[in-house]
Order: structure tokens, then sequence, then C-alpha cells
């Protein structure tokens, strides 16, 4: 068992202290932990979820915060697979019987490597949302995956989310209207429908896969 040095926001449901089920590894944006994350996790837990979700950027001491491709880097991806399996096992102390991963931006990417390496992480499920790098890194999932993105995204080329689907079909799933970030409640980006449509699919596919 590996434990998590990484500090980490982590929530349980109300009835989680006496019962087992499912947990849930959530993964912050390029813009670090935000108060938009701590909420995802809450609502998640309301739905009855383990959630812990690890500061990745924790790693990142003595580097400029202007430098986010340097903040990036300093997540390599062995440091990052000893993360996500120290952030699973504290799932199971806790009570998980399941784990998934779910992430924004980089986080989203992120996810996707999860997925990629499932079988050695002991993860179920995969959610990423506008993952970008994503397509750099396509590869075999080890778990299901379903990969949400927006059509007017800015910030991730309509050939890259093509470069996705046609390596993932029916799993990935497109918003015309929604932007980077429209899962952002709260921000200008923030797509009320392609929100709610996606957050029902996500609870419907860790139910399936999951529970």
């Amino acid at each position: 068992m590996t434990q998590l040095s990484l500090p980490n926001f982590s929530v349980s449901p109300a009835s989680a202290s006496d019962c087992r089920g499912p947990g849930i590894i959530v993964v912050h944006e390029g813009n670090g932990m935000s108060a938009q994350l701590l909420r995802f996790g809450e609502r998640l837990a309301r739905e009855g979820y383990r959630v812990i979700a690890p500061d990745f950027f924790s790693r990142s001491h003595g580097i400029d915060p202007a430098d986010f491709g340097a903040i990036i880097g300093s997540i390599t991806p062995e440091n990052l697979e000893g993360d996500f399996a120290a952030a699973a096992d504290a799932l199971r102390v806790d009570g998980a019987t399941s784990v998934g991963v779910t992430g924004f931006c980089m986080g989203g990417w992120f996810t996707y490597r999860a997925a990629k390496w499932a079988d050695r992480l002991g993860v179920g499920a995969a959610v990423p949302f506008y993952g970008g790098g994503i397509a750099r890194d396509l590869g075999d999932l080890h778990c299901p995956a379903l990969l949400f993105f927006g059509g007017r995204d800015d910030y991730i080329p309509a050939a890259d989310i093509e470069a996705v689907r046609t390596e993932h079909g029916d799993a990935v799933v497109v918003y015309p209207e929604g932007e980077h970030g429209f899962m952002r409640d709260g921000s200008e980006n923030y797509n009320e429908a392609a929100a709610t449509d996606a957050w029902s699919r996500m609870l419907a596919f860790f139910g399936e896969h999951l529970r």
C-alpha cells in the first residue's frame, strides 16, 4: 500500500461511517485546486461517493507560479502514477469497494493516463472532461472510459477531438455549443445544458461500472 503524501481535499457521503461503497479521485484543472473542484467533490459525495482530490501541483515548490509549462513538467509520469496509486489506496482504506477517476482540462488528460494505467491502479472507470493533451497521448485504455469535449473549445483543436473520437468511438461525447470549461459553474464558459447532461451521463456511467 502506498501512502499519499500530497495535500488533498477529501469528503465522504453522510452514510460512509456505516457502509462501504465506491470512491472517486477528482483531478484539478491547470489552475490548481479551486472552489469549483471542491463543489464538484461535494456533489459526488451527496451521490454516495467517497472523494479524494489531491493537489498535484504541491510538488512544484520553487517553480515560478507564472511558468505553467514548468509546473506541468514537475509532474513526471512516474510521480503521477504513484500519486494515483496512493490516492486509490487512501480511498480503499476509507472503505471504497471500487475506484473511479475524473478530472478537468489538464486533469482530464491525467484522468486519461489513469485509464491507461487502470490495470495497475485498480481503477474501474474514468471520465475525463475536455482533456487537453489526450490527442498526443492516445493508447489502449484498461478500464471503461467516457470522454467529454466542447465543440467550441478554444484550447483543444477540432482535429484533436476528432483524433480522440477516431480512437475511442462512441466513448467520446462532444457538446457542439460547449466551450473549454463548460462544467465550471460560476464561470463565463459554464454551459448549463451541457453541464447538466454530462453530469447525468457521468453518474450513470460510474453507477454502471463502480457500483
